[in-house]
């Protein structure tokens, strides 16, 4: 697990684990949907996140949402979710950047984990764990250009990572 503080919220953490070939998708998602992970944790569809910046961008507006008693979900995971989706629909934002039930590449979120929790977060998932720097090389390109609505001009300009994080930022002010 790889662990990112978050500069802007003091004491804050988030761990991240990369994961491909995984064959216990259909259990994950039924999990999470019935909110009994343990311990709670985040379940991305890897292949939308181009870099670990936009990630983190929606961490700290998550945790801003909770230090402000402003969740728009029922927990502090689920709202890492829905702000990097850039969906304002909660249900839309699950089935674009959560797994499903075919998922086999998966990325978790746990903030402020503890050793046992990342082991525990680990052992949820059937899977093999690969290293953070490969989340670029596997990122579905056309599927998240299409999601976020960014065209091929912007991305002569900024790079595709840049342009995601420009829209979870600028969400709320949209």
């Amino acid at each position: 697990m790889t662990i990112f503080e978050i500069d802007t919220q003091p004491g804050q953490n988030i761990g991240l684990l990369l994961f491909n070939d995984v064959t216990n998708s259909r259990e994950l998602m039924h999990a999470a949907q019935t909110r009994s992970l343990d311990p709670e944790i985040s379940l991305f569809n890897a292949s939308m996140i181009p870099d670990v910046f936009p990630l983190l961008a929606a961490a700290h507006k998550a945790l801003l949402s909770l230090r402000r008693s402003s969740l728009v979900t029922r927990s502090l995971h689920s709202e890492l979710i829905y702000n990097f989706s850039g969906s304002k629909h909660i249900t839309e934002s699950f089935k674009r950047c959560g797994i499903n039930e075919t998922s086999n590449y998966i990325l978790v979120a746990r903030f402020n984990p503890t050793i046992e929790e990342i082991e525990a977060a680990k052992d949820l998932v059937k899977g093999k764990e690969i290293h953070l720097e490969e989340l670029e090389k596997h990122a579905d390109k056309q599927l998240i250009q299409k999601h976020f609505k960014i065209s091929s001009l912007e991305l002569e300009f900024s790079s595709l990572a840049d342009a995601v994080t420009c829209r979870i930022a600028a969400r709320d002010a949209m």
